[in-house]
C-alpha cells in the first residue's frame, strides 16, 4: 500500500471513530466519566458550624461549597458521611433555594438557614437519588447538608441557631 493510501485509510478511520463520538449523547458520557472523579475529592475549605438546640450543641466539621461547581456537585457520589460531618452552602445575596438528590448515594438531612443564622427548615431524610426538588420554605442565607436522621438524633428543630461566619452573632 502507498503512503498516500495508507493516510487516506487513517484519515478514514478517525472519521468513522469522530462520528461514532459525536453520535454518543455527551451527557451520558460525562455522567459516567464523573463519579470517579467527584466521588474522591472532597472540598479542602473545612469549617466548624454549631448549632444550639435544647438538648445542647451539636458541631460539624463541614466542607464549604463556595463555587458554583461546588455547589452544583455537593455531597454526590459519595458513599458514605461521618456522623459529625457534613457540607454548608453560603448563599450571598440570600435567596430562596430547592435542593435534590440526584447522584447522591446516601440520605441526607438538608437543612434551610434564614439569613438571621436560623433553622428556616429540615428536609429529614431525603431520599438517595430522588430529582424531585425539596423547597427550602423562604429566604435562606445558606444550607447545611448532614447525615440522614442526625438531626433527629441531635434534636434540631427549626428555629434553632446556627453558629458559623456567615451568620451574624446573636
Amino acid at each position: 500500500m502507498t503512503t498516500i493510501g495508507r493516510r487516506v485509510l487513517a484519515l478514514a478511520g478517525l472519521a468513522l471513530v469522530a462520528g461514532i463520538l459525536a453520535a454518543a449523547p455527551a451527557q451520558a458520557w460525562q455522567a459516567r466519566a464523573k463519579p470517579a472523579a467527584v466521588a474522591s475529592t472532597p472540598s479542602s475549605k473545612l469549617d466548624t458550624v454549631e448549632i444550639l438546640t435544647s438538648r445542647g450543641r451539636a458541631k460539624f466539621t463541614v466542607e464549604l461549597a463556595v463555587t458554583r461547581a461546588e455547589q452544583a456537585r455537593g455531597l454526590m457520589f459519595r458513599k458514605a458521611l461521618a456522623p459529625d460531618r457534613g457540607m454548608l452552602f453560603p448563599y450571598k445575596p440570600p435567596q430562596r433555594a430547592a435542593f435534590w438528590m440526584k447522584n447522591t448515594l446516601i440520605p441526607l438531612d438538608i437543612l434551610y438557614i434564614a439569613p438571621d443564622g436560623r433553622v428556616l427548615s429540615i428536609a429529614r431524610n431525603a431520599v438517595p437519588h430522588d430529582e424531585t426538588p425539596i423547597p427550602s420554605g423562604g429566604v435562606v442565607g445558606g444550607v447545611l447538608e448532614i447525615p440522614g436522621g442526625r438531626a433527629a438524633q441531635l434534636g434540631i428543630l427549626p428555629g434553632d441557631r446556627v453558629l458559623n461566619k456567615i451568620f451574624p452573632k446573636g
